[in-house]
């Protein structure tokens, strides 16, 4: 087994009275995870968005490029933005050269994550299984599974009968509103815990060094000629010698103050959580016949969204047209879950691209680095979008991981589209 460099010292361990001790006092003992430090007047690397891409850039930067004169500006508090706004699924089962490469080495990379952070990301493997309701569509998955397995990524079609076994509470008689015919698992794919993934990666950054700085909002860029020297923010100025723009749905705000145009529109894609419940669903579950996924939390909760607001917008919330549209799927999907009462819903903001994949590059603007784009995969994205980030800041040049991912793609007629043939085809 490979082994993975493990970045920080070994924490006080604490004893089962310490921990009730602190929980009867309400948490209040605790030491800080990471420091609050007060704006530097300039930095080497300015990140903006401390989210779960701008927190794992800035912990690569360091790592892997010894850059650790960096600041991670967040408008909020960690973990208030999309990375704690979204069903928590990581998989690699995309079918386009480009994507089919890059999340497969993010899969990898989740997979030693918390050893190396030293943080308990909460990494579950349980599989990722999407129904087949006909047989094309079943061909369709038999042709992704081939794709996979060529570029090394676990991948397996299962028969009705198996389905049946593995998920008994799936609708798969022969009154179903859609019959299932078969599905695609991939079994290393899985979910992992987003605020976890948020705290580890900035416990780990700030220990290398980075300034993590919350509750400072970038209002414009500075500029020296027609570079990009740093950013105007709530709490002052900070120069900079490379900036990088990591802020999903924000992106056009933002790029529009560099006078960066961007082809990304904004759209809110909204998430559901039920009652908790006993074990019911060991796998993620995407129903194919919908645009429609499911999981189980830990606490119990069943995790589920649909598709995407079809208008535009920056609203970090919800409406009653798409919980109707995900309610009717997840019961058409798993009856059993008609009897549930929804606790509650919230909306992340989804940065779409014409083909679905994103950008990870530098920019026209001398200076300017841009990860955006990510449509519905940014959260799988997290440790390999900030790798691949990370390399392209330190070397002013892509990796071959990102190297597709450039602005120019569309006036080059080389999109990546994974809208037509990749995880869209299966409604994820």
């Amino acid at each position: 087994m490979r082994r993975v460099k493990r970045i920080l010292p070994r924490r006080r361990r604490y004893s089962a009275l310490a921990v009730l001790r602190h929980g009867l006092a309400g948490n209040r003992a605790w030491p800080a995870v990471w420091r609050e430090p007060e704006p530097k007047p300039a930095y080497d690397v300015v990140i903006i968005g401390g989210g779960g891409h701008g927190l794992s850039t800035a912990f690569y930067l360091a790592l892997n490029h010894g850059i650790t004169d960096v600041a991670v500006i967040e408008k909020g508090y960690l973990g208030g933005g999309n990375v704690g706004r979204n069903t928590t699924i990581v998989r690699s089962n995309y079918m386009m050269d480009g994507n089919t490469q890059f999340y497969e080495h993010s899969l990898k990379l989740w997979e030693s994550l918390s050893h190396q952070l030293n943080y308990n990301v909460m990494l579950s493997q349980r599989g990722h299984v999407a129904l087949a309701h006909s047989p094309d569509q079943l061909d369709v998955y038999a042709r992704r599974a081939n794709i996979m397995r060529l570029n090394g990524i676990d991948a397996e079609l299962l028969d009705r009968d198996e389905i049946a076994k593995l998920i008994p509470h799936v609708d798969h008689s022969e009154n179903a509103r859609f019959p299932v015919y078969g599905a695609i698992m991939q079994p290393r794919a899985g979910t992992a815990r987003h605020d976890a993934v948020a705290w580890g990666f900035a416990r780990a950054a700030d220990a290398l060094g980075v300034d993590i700085i919350q509750n400072c909002e970038v209002t414009d860029f500075l500029w020296a000629g027609e570079r990009i020297a740093g950013v105007r923010t709530t709490r002052g100025d900070i120069a900079a010698g490379r900036t990088g723009l990591s802020v999903a749905g924000s992106t056009t705000l933002l790029a529009d103050k560099a006078g960066l145009r961007l082809p990304i529109e904004t759209h809110v894609l909204q998430a559901f959580v039920t009652e908790g419940v006993k074990p019911l669903l060991d796998h993620v579950l995407i129903y194919g016949m919908d645009h429609f996924y499911m999981s189980q939390s830990d606490k119990g909760g069943m995790v589920f969204g649909g598709y995407l607001d079809g208008y535009n917008s920056y609203a970090q919330r919800g409406n009653l047209p798409v919980m109707r549209d995900v309610a009717e799927a997840a019961i058409a999907a798993l009856p059993a879950v008609s009897r549930l009462r929804l606790l509650r819903q919230w909306g992340g903001l989804m940065d779409q691209t014409p083909d679905g994949s994103p950008f990870i590059t530098r920019t026209p603007i001398d200076g300017l680095y841009l990860n955006a784009g990510w449509n519905y995969g940014g959260f799988k994205a997290v440790p390999a979008a900030g790798w691949c980030f990370a390399h392209t800041i330190a070397n002013d040049a892509p990796h071959p991981l990102n190297a597709a991912f450039t602005l120019d793609r569309f006036a080059e007629g080389r999109q990546i589209d994974e809208f037509g043939v990749g995880p869209y085809t299966f409604r994820q």
